[in-house]
């Protein structure tokens, strides 16, 4: 990625301070500059519920229709319906999508995503650096003399449809849930499968907000989780969902009130999806590795690593075919969902992994986390980050070294990745043993006096 980007593009979208570094004049162009690269006709977009993501989307929609674009107005949305909007309409002439979010980011910041034909994503190497390039040296081509045109494409009904079709309804059981949607885009998801489902559902947080009256939903903040821990145990619910913003990512809690680090959750569907695909290809991060080889190979499918980043992960999934990718940081990806990340898909297939089990939450991961206990994601804001990772690789360069996402190294019983986040200022730790709790605390706290 070019030093002469513009500050609020990343290495796989865009985020950025509101006004200073996206506003809806840089908006308009940034809507402008993706039809021009991409040669776009019929795009898709919508918005996540921040206060400045209707200005926003209102500037992109104006750019692609100053460059002739016809554009479906998808509204208030999660991430991943302007997924589905863009590979289910694909057959009617959508050739892109932009959704404006900032995820699980300050509420003083906002971003957008981009995908083209057929959900493919957009990365700094396919198009953002042009789109960057092409408003900073002002060689934005000029208007269609026909301006394109803008209408409202809001029912969800298809993508219910879609949704409800990774489970048997008939085989679910009726669970009590505890959701919670962070005062983000879930709840409205949530409220439309409701009728179809057998589940009670115990609600909290769950009105759209962008004043996020309760902080920016992200339950990778252990703080932001005691809220649905509480609410499980009051209720006696077989499990707990949060979501992040957007809910492009979602996190569970089990019977009991604890939270289960999104690592576990990778090695749970990918076992459960080896059931019905034998022998495929399944791809997870680095941050977080032996839980997941261990179970994708016995299971007999093929563990493939990959880098961090939803778009990274997209294109290699199609390279390799595969059906199912996770993250630890709670995004699944779903090659029937058009390879792309959904923050509901997952949920539905722990629920009828519930139902047909027939035991409580806590014992489908137990004996995983035993196995391999982990430090959880810790971060870090450093002056240098450069510089400690390469104190880091000196002082442990004894043990096995890769470089796919940031350093990993690996030794016989235990392992860590420590990486630069691609979205914020902060140096990201993980660490994981072999059945040693012990050892997990000892080289967390040797690792952290090196980082902070």
């Amino acid at each position: 990625m070019s030093q002469s980007l513009l500050p609020c593009f990343k290495a796989y979208d865009i985020r950025g301070r509101v006004p200073a570094e996206l506003n809806p004049d840089l908006a308009r162009k940034i809507g402008q500059s993706f039809a021009s690269v991409y040669g776009l006709k019929k795009v898709v977009v919508g918005r996540d519920i921040r206060l400045s993501s209707q200005s926003l989307a209102d500037a992109v929609i104006q750019g692609l229709c100053d460059m002739g674009c016809e554009v479906l107005d998808l509204g208030l949305i999660g991430t991943e319906e302007m997924y589905h909007a863009t590979f289910s309409l694909e057959g009617e002439g959508v050739d892109g999508g932009v959704v404006i979010t900032a995820s699980h980011n300050p509420a003083d910041y906002n971003g957008m995503k981009f995908v083209v034909r057929g959900a493919r994503p957009v990365t700094g190497e396919s198009g953002l650096l042009a789109m960057s390039t092409m408003i900073v040296e002002a060689t934005i081509p000029p208007p269609h003399e026909v301006a394109g045109t803008s209408r409202p494409l809001t029912s969800k009904e298809k993508y219910i449809e879609h949704l409800l079709g990774y489970v048997d309804l008939t085989k679910l059981k009726p669970l009590k849930i505890v959701v919670n949607s962070g005062n983000g885009c879930a709840g409205a998801i949530i409220d439309l499968l409701e009728k179809y489902l057998p589940f009670t559902f115990v609600k909290i947080q769950h009105e759209a907000d962008g004043t996020f009256p309760q902080g920016v939903p992200n339950p990778l903040l252990v703080e932001n989780r005691e809220i649905t821990t509480r609410a499980v145990r009051e209720h006696g619910a077989d499990l707990g969902i949060a979501w992040d913003g957007d809910f492009d990512r979602c996190f569970f809690w089990d019977e009991k009130g604890d939270f289960i680090e999104g690592y576990y959750i990778v090695g749970l569907l990918a076992k459960a999806i080896l059931k019905s695909h034998p022998g495929a290809k399944i791809l997870y991060d680095p941050r977080l590795t032996w839980n997941s080889q261990e179970l994708i190979s016995e299971n007999g499918g093929v563990p493939i690593m990959t880098r961090t980043g939803h778009a990274f992960i997209k294109e290699r999934m199609r390279k390799e075919d595969a059906v199912y990718g996770g993250e630890m940081s709670a995004h699944h990806y779903f090659k029937d969902f058009g390879y792309c990340d959904s923050g509901m898909i997952p949920w539905l297939l722990v629920t009828s992994l519930l139902s047909s089990a027939g035991v409580e939450f806590s014992s489908l991961v137990e004996a995983r986390k035993a196995a391999f206990p982990v430090s959880g994601e810790i971060n870090n804001r450093v002056e240098d980050a450069d510089r400690i990772i390469e104190a880091i690789e000196k002082k442990y360069g004894d043990g096995v070294k890769d470089y796919t996402d940031g350093l990993s190294v690996e030794f016989a019983r235990y392992r860590f990745n420590v990486r630069k986040s691609n979205t914020e200022p902060l140096l990201r730790l993980n660490v994981e043993t072999r059945a040693d709790v012990e050892l997990l605390a000892e080289k967390t706290k040797e690792l952290l006096q090196l980082i902070c």
